[in-house]
């Protein structure tokens, strides 16, 4: 039988005298001390970086992912402004110019007479410039039947230019006396579209710093 070995009595000063099994099993444990040491100092460190760049190479390949699809859609994109730019612009020359307005206000005062309504208040008021075009008021009272005010309507599209009109503080309530009038009074605005050096005015009053107009649109 093999002889027990009391590690109590071995010569600590002197390993070399120790018996194999005993040097056999100390070489094992420092073995095994220095591997966990050195996971614990650098593997698992490093591991914990790995982690971390691993997540930084996927936000920045979600992110270049993102990016080169909106570099691929980016000249698609570009060609749909432009045309969506030149069908604006061949709206708004649809609209009446700055010659045209005057005789345009006319001609929806005269449809309305034309129809058979009464314009009782028909005052056109200062114009107001916006950024591409420029807009009218118009404060009105007119007294007139249901199909009078329908035949107006379809009278004022069929002016050669494009009209819009929109409606302000309209209120429509029945006048009382025959055919069961109506009174139509408010405000409607109606639009026209800026010329190029009035664009050009338009954009430089809008940059800091401009000189402010001596006086506004008329």
């Amino acid at each position: 039988m093999s002889k027990k070995v009391d590690l109590r009595n071995l010569d600590t000063s002197n390993p070399g005298s120790w018996p194999f099994p005993v040097k056999l099993g100390a070489c094992v444990l420092l073995a095994l001390l220095i591997i966990a040491l050195a996971w614990y100092f650098f593997v698992s460190d490093r591991r914990t970086q790995l982690a971390s760049l691993e997540v930084q190479e996927k936000g920045l390949r979600d992110e270049f992912q993102d990016k080169q699809g909106r570099a691929a859609n980016l000249e698609p994109l570009k060609q749909q402004l432009a045309q969506m730019e030149l069908m604006l612009q061949q709206m708004l020359r649809q609209l009446p110019s700055k010659n045209e307005m005057p005789d345009l206000i006319v001609d929806v005062s005269q449809t309305a007479l034309a129809s058979g309504i009464n314009n009782e208040l028909f005052q056109p008021g200062p114009e107001t410039t916006k950024e591409f075009y420029a807009e009218k008021p118009i404060t009105l009272r007119m007294v007139g039947s249901y199909h009078q005010f329908g035949a107006f309507v379809s009278g004022v599209a069929s002016l050669p230019r494009v009209v819009i009109m929109t409606m302000h503080d309209i209120s429509l309530k029945p006048r009382g006396g025959k055919n069961d009038s109506l009174e139509l009074s408010g405000t409607v605005k109606t639009y026209r579209y800026l010329d190029d050096e009035e664009v050009a005015a338009a954009e430089q009053a809008a940059q800091p710093g401009a000189p402010a107009a001596a006086g506004g649109a008329k």
